[in-house]
């Protein structure tokens, strides 16, 4: 399966490719990601579909690296990581946001008894840490993060997720996200992906 994507590296190729990225570049962008719930895939349809799903998870990352010039890994199990050369945080962001809903879409069509969906975590150098070791952690952290807040998320590193957000919105508009959310029993992330999500759907941004 993974021997059909060669350009999805193994673990320690990847961690030299990345290596080299911070070395030559002034800002690299790092993308940590795995399958929510690839247990219960496995438990209820069984491993053969579960290889299946990585296969499709590796497809879908191995067309999009192709396509922006990524570097991609597989760090083990269902976890993948994606090193984006002369990526800004929030320009990895939205191209993160844009993999996952990919994915999601994909995943449903041919698994719509789960409808599997995808975690991301994604940090930046130099503005999160400024070597390989550091810049992994980040990462991670904001994969956690993602995972907390729902799963089928893009997270970031918790100091940055509401600078970015302040970036963009504005305080009177956040409170009445706050109330929204509440009021609807939802995360507040939840709800701006669903307005995103409309939002490409009046425009039939595919």
């Amino acid at each position: 399966m993974i021997d059909s994507y060669p350009d999805i590296l193994d673990r320690r190729p990847f961690r030299e490719a990345l290596n080299r990225a911070l070395e030559a570049e002034a800002t690299v962008s790092l993308a940590s990601l795995d399958l929510d719930g690839f247990g219960e895939v496995n438990a209820r349809l069984g491993r053969e579909s579960g290889d299946r799903l990585i296969e499709l998870l590796c497809r879908t990352l191995a067309e999009n690296a192709k396509a922006h010039g990524w570097t991609v890994g597989r760090i083990g199990g269902d976890e993948f990581a994606v090193v984006m050369p002369d990526t800004g945080l929030e320009r990895a962001f939205l191209l993160m946001e844009a993999l996952r809903g990919e994915f999601a879409a994909r995943a449903a069509e041919q698994f719509p008894e789960l409808c599997p969906t995808i975690s991301i975590g994604v940090a930046n150098a130099p503005r999160d840490a400024r070597d390989l070791n550091g810049l992994t952690q980040q990462a991670d952290q904001a994969l956690y993060q993602a995972k907390e807040n729902g799963r089928n998320a893009v997270g970031l590193p918790s100091r940055e997720e509401m600078v970015l957000r302040s970036c963009y919105y504005t305080t009177s508009q956040l409170a009445r996200l706050k109330k929204l959310a509440e009021l609807l029993k939802k995360k507040e992330s939840v709800l701006m992906r669903e307005a995103l999500d409309d939002l490409l759907r009046k425009y039939d941004v595919q």
